[in-house]
């Protein structure tokens, strides 16, 4: 039996690309996993745990790209064993990779060692920009959800008891929790 596996990690992301590859390599059943992190180990999502209920010695599992099934190159040592203990081949059809060989199991070490090193370079860059843009004065992340002048008006109303911290958040319409961590950075 050919089992084709795919899985994108948001939901705005879309499947078919991977279904349709999976189904013109002859599968003769598709699992999917949707808004699943490759960082999650791949034994911990639905749909990959699914495939594994399903395939048995002799088997096949076709995935569309190797990052779909693990990210980092233990983890899909760690999976090829597991197939191979099971007797569960393994292809991946844009990395040419087919473990019923030995070039294949070779060219599947090396592309995970690649996905990996890659991965590791977008994350440096990402912290360097980061550390950049932060050296440079620019706040990151989430706007304040509240002005330096709204914090001290709030602070000052709930102070002089002529409002409560709830009717405070509801004039400025934000959640209780908001106006308390305001208060509390101020003092």
């Amino acid at each position: 039996m050919k089992i084709g596996y795919a899985r994108v990690s948001t939901e705005e992301q879309n499947l078919d690309l991977q279904i349709e590859a999976l189904t013109e390599a002859g599968c003769d059943r598709i699992i999917t996993d949707q808004a699943q992190s490759g960082s999650k180990a791949a034994e911990t999502r639905a749909g990959f745990s699914e495939a594994m209920e399903l395939i048995g010695d002799g088997d096949l599992l076709v995935v569309w790209k190797l990052d779909r099934v693990g990210r980092s190159i233990a983890d899909l040592i760690h999976l090829l064993k597991l197939f191979g203990d099971r007797g569960i081949e393994f292809r991946s059809l844009t990395d040419g990779i087919d473990t019923t060989t030995a070039g294949g199991r070779l060219v599947f070490h090396i592309m995970g060692a690649l996905a990996e090193f890659e991965r590791d370079l977008i994350q440096e860059r990402t912290k360097a920009g980061l550390a950049a843009a932060r050296k440079r004065g620019k706040r990151l992340g989430r706007p304040p959800a509240l002005t330096p002048a709204q914090i001290q008006h709030a602070k000052a109303a709930i102070a002089a008891r002529r409002e409560t911290v709830s009717g405070m958040a509801e004039i400025l319409g934000v959640n209780r929790s908001t106006i308390q961590r305001a208060i509390g950075a101020t003092r």
